[in-house]
């Protein structure tokens, strides 16, 4: 039986990795192995590892849930944070957003250009 998931994301450059999230998320990882940084714990936990392949999903690898998603929008911005403007079949942004019935939610890449999301639910 599979109880329990988290997330992976890739980073050519750990150093950079760790700066970018540090200094632009305000995170900083609670472990540190040979080529892998651990962030958080339990079910939130996400690790990063060491790897070539960085930069080649064209798809979100990762969304953390806020209950503001304009003060969140706000807060990373001033850290530097460009969110992506995109149209899509079904889905288009309104400076950085999309919204729907159940959710609003915007999406930017990190410093190893893998694609983050944050959402608020309604």
């Amino acid at each position: 039986m599979l109880t329990e998931a988290h997330t992976i994301l890739p980073a050519a450059d750990l150093t950079r990795f760790r700066g970018y999230y540090h200094d632009t998320l305000g995170l900083d990882p609670s472990e540190e192995h040979d080529g892998m940084l651990v962030y958080g714990s339990g079910p939130a936990a996400f690790e990063v590892y060491e790897t070539e392949n960085v930069g080649t999903a064209k798809n979100t690898q990762m969304v953390w849930t806020t209950d503001d998603l304009d003060a969140e929008m706000a807060r990373l911005r001033s850290a530097g944070v460009v969110f992506e403007e995109f149209e899509i079949p079904g889905m288009s942004t309104d400076k950085g957003v999309v919204e729907t019935a159940e959710m609003r939610s915007a999406w930017f890449r990190d410093s190893e250009g893998n694609i983050l999301c944050v959402s608020e639910r309604r």
